[in-house]
């Protein structure tokens, strides 16, 4: 068996956040799971981590006498499979522009391994989905859910749906998981894959394109205007409309108001009729607040929306802009497009101003929001927590 490490290239890292400040790189979601569930589902393997050290006790490193490091920002495909499979003691895998993509190494590494770690080298030259960059994950979306829609129905049966009243288009493209509900429905899979998680629960009137994956124990809320390549992760309640966006996991968008090609982390809550921008008007580029830089920059796209990190929280009628880049346990309200970079542990918004969200007030709104999933704050991610606070606030 594999002894899967993955690890975190740090400038990935960088320009992952804020979601990086919180988990790997791998443990992001793109398309219906995480990069480290789609390695170990397709390696059957347990990955452990070779990321930030305040991360570690909760995702630990575990090397072995023969340990395969994979790159936690590639998305395994069967060729890639394959071709890590296949290394031998101190080889690396490369892309053609030098990305490592794999060492198979008998050695420990306490940091991310480079090439010059390797003996040999060998280039995999098929195309890859790699995210390096905020975008990348609502972009390559649709891509993947219909890439782990493949592989996990591969020779399984669907649910029936049994609801008189739901009607569903291209019925062949709809897996559904068991103890999934629907009522009343439209589920048009036409334009790709819709992937039904265990126990999810899609409530009347929803109209759901494909590609779509509702994962489990999640809820699309009634009247949800779902639209196409767009993940809701596990425990997530959302309604209103959603365009090509990802919601990590245990996140609310419980009523109207529109989302669109944006991630939100786990553990935030949109209040009702918040709504982001993701087209500017003049169709010029949208420029993005990079945490390498500490600027915006052009983000080459479009279309970009919100980036909102883990456990923060948007009051009522909340604007956000395009491009709008939140960072982790921020409470933001007002009237008022909002600042296109609110820094972690903030509290207010743009009419109101910006401050500084109180260590002990921001962990307690934590352990209440995350209660109400019957979840107790574990000592661990308390610590990752405070450690963000210290890393966003060096002067408090």
């Amino acid at each position: 068996m594999i002894n899967l490490i993955l690890f975190d290239e740090p400038n990935i890292r960088t320009a992952l956040l804020p979601f990086t400040f919180t988990r790997p790189v791998s443990g992001v979601r793109i398309g219906i799971q995480t990069i480290t569930e789609k390695w170990n589902t397709r390696l059957s393997a347990d990955a452990s981590f070779l990321t930030e050290s305040y991360l570690q006790p909760k995702f630990p490193h575990r090397p072995a006498d023969d340990n395969v490091y994979i790159n936690g920002a590639v998305c395994p495909t069967e060729e890639l499979v394959t071709a890590v499979s296949q290394l031998s003691q101190e080889e690396a895998l490369v892309t053609p522009d030098g990305l490592l993509l794999a060492l198979r190494t008998s050695k420990s590494h306490e940091q991310a391994p480079t090439l010059t770690d390797a003996q040999r080298t060998r280039t995999f030259e098929a195309i890859l989905t790699i995210v390096r960059h905020l975008p990348d994950l609502f972009v390559y979306n649709g891509e993947q859910i219909r890439a782990d829609f493949a592989f996990l129905t591969a020779g399984r049966k669907s649910q029936p749906i049994t609801d008189p009243h739901t009607r569903v288009y291209a019925p062949e493209n709809v897996f559904i998981e068991e103890g999934a509900v629907i009522r009343a429905a439209v589920l048009n899979a036409e334009g790709g894959p819709i992937y039904i998680g265990r126990n999810a629960v899609i409530s009347e009137g929803t109209v759901m394109m494909g590609p779509f994956a509702l994962c489990d124990q999640a809820t699309i809320n009634w009247g949800g205007k779902m639209r196409s390549n767009t993940t809701i992760g596990p425990y997530c309640k959302v309604g209103g409309e959603v365009s090509n966006s990802i919601f990590f996991g245990y996140s609310n968008k419980g009523h109207d108001g529109f989302l669109g090609n944006s991630v939100l982390g786990e553990w935030c809550n949109l209040g009702a009729n918040t709504n982001n921008s993701n087209l500017k008007n003049d169709y010029t580029n949208v420029k993005l607040y990079s945490y390498a830089t500490n600027q915006l920059e052009d983000s080459g796209r479009l279309f970009c929306g919100l980036m909102m990190g883990d456990y923060t929280k948007a009051g009522i009628s909340t604007m956000f802009n395009t491009g709008t880049v939140v960072g982790v346990n921020v409470n933001v309200f007002g009237a008022g497009f909002q600042p296109k970079h609110i820094p972690s542990f903030s509290w207010g918004g743009a009419a109101e101003g910006i401050s500084a969200y109180r260590l002990d007030k921001a962990l307690q709104v934590v352990r209440e929001t995350i209660a109400r999933r019957g979840i107790e704050l574990s000592p661990t991610d308390e610590a990752i927590l405070q450690t963000i606070y210290q890393l966003t606030h060096p002067q408090s």
